[in-house]
């Protein structure tokens, strides 16, 4: 993905120590500390496994190169301009609240398929975990599928960039809707405007359908994607006339 016309010339700050921070915990992961997934990435509050620290950590930590390099990409590809735009403080701001927001609707759905299953948002009495193995233990009563669900609440810690950076897609949306974007295996350009509504709605369609196999946290990219138009325009962020 591209954009057709480069409004920066170098990379301002605080992108560039974002990119480097992830950068170096996705190689520190991979080759130092193997398992830091485990510990930085979030889980649901409920599950032994969850640390206070893990709601900042989890956004700096990657399930893979591909993961952390579209989503690198697309900060270094969005977020000069914007960064740029909105001040270094408040982009900072922007960044890590929309992070908060994306895992903030996250549990909010985990909540409400756990309370579907037990009848409390706190059911860690009905699960016991066994990561190494991988395994999952329910009491009796309930099914295979509801003892999976509750396993991979429980047991799948969460981790990426993607909440923050869908915020950071809405906000250029936004922003600067006439913008033309080329995109991988489209040969024309179409504008922000048309693009990144589209990109949600898809979001939308695939979280709630809940496809087998499917392990990306579509509602928390939603949440990201929500608490950046809110914050957009609870800050009352105008679009700037030379790129509107």
């Amino acid at each position: 993905m591209a954009i057709s016309a480069s409004p920066f010339t170098s990379i301002p700050p605080v992108v560039k120590n974002l990119l480097i921070i992830n950068i170096i915990c996705f190689f520190g992961d991979a080759f130092i500390f193997p398992g830091a997934n485990r510990l930085f990435g979030v889980y649901y509050p409920d599950s032994p496994f969850f640390h206070w620290w893990q709601v900042i950590t989890y956004m700096f930590m990657h399930a893979g190169f591909s993961h952390i390099f579209f989503n690198m990409f697309a900060l270094f590809m969005f977020g000069p301009v914007l960064e740029h735009l909105l001040g270094a403080k408040r982009f900072i701001n922007y960044y890590l609240i929309t992070g908060l927001g994306a895992l903030a609707l996250q549990f909010a759905v985990q909540a409400f398929e756990v309370y579907q299953i037990t009848g409390t948002v706190f059911a860690h009495d009905f699960i016991s975990l066994d990561l190494d193995k991988g395994m999952a233990y329910g009491k009796v009563g309930l099914t295979e599928d509801q003892v999976d669900t509750l396993g991979s609440i429980y047991g799948g810690g969460l981790v990426g960039a993607s909440g923050a950076i869908f915020g950071l897609l809405v906000a250029f949306g936004y922003l600067f809707p006439n913008t033309e974007l080329y995109l991988m295996f489209i040969p024309v350009p179409i504008k922000a405007k048309y693009f990144i509504p589209v990109y949600i709605i898809i979001e939308l369609f695939l979280g709630v359908s809940q496809f087998s196999g499917d392990s990306v946290a579509h509602f928390a990219h939603l949440g990201g994607a929500l608490f950046g138009f809110l914050l957009i325009k609870a800050w009352g962020i105008k679009r700037p006339g030379q790129w509107y």
